[in-house]
């Protein structure tokens, strides 16, 4: 997931999608495990995506604090 994708994103879509990708990380870590992990390098990108998305929703809530303040 491309860092412009995540910042066309409402606040609400970005939030639903950083909890999709938690969820996602544990089912894989689940799954690693329990041995049956097919792509072991999903771990990593799901893992980067999620970063991503909160690196981008902190940067809002900053933007946000500054015009407020």
């Amino acid at each position: 997931m491309k860092p412009r994708e995540i910042r066309e994103m409402t606040e609400a879509e970005a939030q639903a999608k950083l909890r999709d990708l938690r969820q996602e990380l544990f089912n894989l870590r689940l799954q690693q495990q329990m041995a049956r992990l097919e792509r072991p390098s999903r771990l990593r990108e799901v893992r980067r995506d999620a970063a991503r998305v909160e690196t981008i929703l902190r940067e809002r809530q900053a933007v946000a604090g500054t015009k407020a303040g």
